[in-house]
């Protein structure tokens, strides 16, 4: 099955203390983003578009010597905006597209094959990558079905029961889709909440309700979907990512 790749770059990072784009900030001497490119790239896809927004051109410049499309998100209405803007480039595209952050480096290469391979072998049309946290306290909550790899729902901390917010196992922000599924979701959702914005996860809720099938796929290292908001964070990821850099080497 043919792959594509949208990698979400387009944030400003504000909590980074920074003018920067976050995906810029440097990681053991290398743009966060640069991390996430070479991973994707692993993944030998079709295509791979990058959404840029906050100091575009600078990000532009940036993934100029990878073999990327890029997209602009002008103004930023969310994450389910953002990846309505790479629609233009896929209109033609049948196959699965991965989405990824920016500013998450420390996905491997391996537990994005066994994602998409799970996603096939279960006949999913999404597809979350998940990981259980001892404090998942910030993070959406994926509710599955007792015992099962379908997901009932996806739940923002804010909106979760107590029941909802004694689970653990959080959503990624990493996620499988059926080309046709995504697009076709994005076009009904809407921005009737809070923030009013355009939020991804509402696509799950398009599926939940067409009855079509979402899978949640749980890695067993938490510490690969660590996303970099603080200057706190980068840190604990530099340290991450020599280690894991000390692994692959022996």
């Amino acid at each position: 099955m043919a792959l594509a790749i949208i990698i979400m770059a387009a944030g400003k990072g504000t909590r980074m203390k920074s003018d920067l784009p976050k995906v810029l900030h440097l990681a053991n001497a290398h743009p966060l983003i640069e991390y996430v490119l070479d991973t994707s790239y692993a993944l030998d896809p079709e295509k791979i578009v990058v959404i840029i927004g906050h100091q575009a051109e600078m990000v532009k410049a940036a993934t100029a010597k990878y073999r990327v499309s890029t997209a602009l998100q002008e103004p930023q209405l969310g994450t389910g905006h953002a990846v309505m803007q790479a629609e233009t480039q896929l209109k033609d595209f049948d196959g699965e597209v991965l989405i990824l952050s920016g500013d998450a480096p420390l996905v491997s290469v391996l537990t994005l094959q066994n994602l998409i391979a799970f996603h096939h072998a279960q006949h999913a049309v999404a597809t979350v990558l998940t990981a259980e946290l001892d404090d998942p306290t910030g993070y959406g909550r994926i509710i599955r079905q007792e015992k099962s790899n379908n997901v009932l729902k996806i739940v923002e901390q804010k909106d979760a029961s107590l029941q909802e917010l004694a689970v653990l196992e959080i959503n990624s922000g990493i996620y499988v889709f059926n080309a046709h599924t995504l697009f076709e979701a994005l076009g009904e959702i809407t921005t009737n909440n809070a923030q009013k914005e355009y939020y991804l996860t509402d696509v799950f809720g398009i599926c939940f309700q067409s009855g079509k099938r979402v899978c949640a796929f749980k890695t067993e290292n938490p510490n690969e979907i660590i996303g970099i908001n603080t200057p706190e964070q980068l840190l604990e990821a530099e340290r991450l990512l020599l280690k894991q850099y000390d692994t692959l080497k022996r």
